[in-house]
């Protein structure tokens, strides 16, 4: 479902996005190439002022929430997978190919490239630099805790190559399958 915000603003969708009957994508809001949303997720860039950018080969999958503060900005950048139930909430900056894992909930910072957000993690107020993994359920609020964070490994450098292309042929799968209605 594609709506306008109070101010009458609409989202702007590439034509290559495949956006689910069931995600709700508000207002302010710019979808890059080849971006997958999946099921019950919720874009929202409805208070005044806000607004959400996703880049392009994004996936945002089943019951995710994006939000922006008015006043504030999302910004995912490509190649970025946002898994199941997890929050992202503005103001807040995710770099170039990042995970965030299920659960998880990332208000306020400023997130480099391929950072590894994992399951359950908490992350708010804070800049992360680029290829950094935070761990299951691990609450980063405060810069002195980011000084101890791991390095990413090649496993999850891995894995996230594997969630991108994973969504790719979803949207290729159902795009194909539109197409021979």
């Amino acid at each position: 479902m594609l709506l306008q915000n109070p101010d009458k603003q609409e989202p702007n969708i590439s034509k290559s996005a495949w956006i689910s009957e069931t995600a709700i994508v508000l207002g302010n809001v710019t979808i890059g190439d080849n971006v997958y949303v999946a099921h019950n997720a919720v874009i929202r860039a409805d208070e005044p002022g806000s607004s959400i950018v996703i880049g392009d080969n994004c996936n945002i999958q089943d019951g995710v929430i994006l939000h922006g503060l008015s006043g504030s900005e999302v910004v995912i950048k490509d190649n970025t997978s946002l898994a199941h139930g997890c929050i992202v909430h503005g103001p807040c900056t995710l770099g170039s190919g990042c995970f965030i894992g299920f659960g998880a909930v990332v208000f306020d910072c400023n997130v480099g490239d391929d950072v590894v957000i994992l399951h359950n993690a908490t992350v708010r107020g804070v800049e992360i630099p680029s290829c950094r993994v935070i761990n299951d359920g691990q609450v980063i609020v405060n810069q002195e805790a980011v000084e101890g964070l791991d390095d990413i490994c090649s496993d999850l450098e891995k894995f996230k190559a594997s969630v991108i292309n994973a969504n790719l042929d979803l949207i290729k799968g159902y795009t194909d399958l539109a197409c021979k209605k």
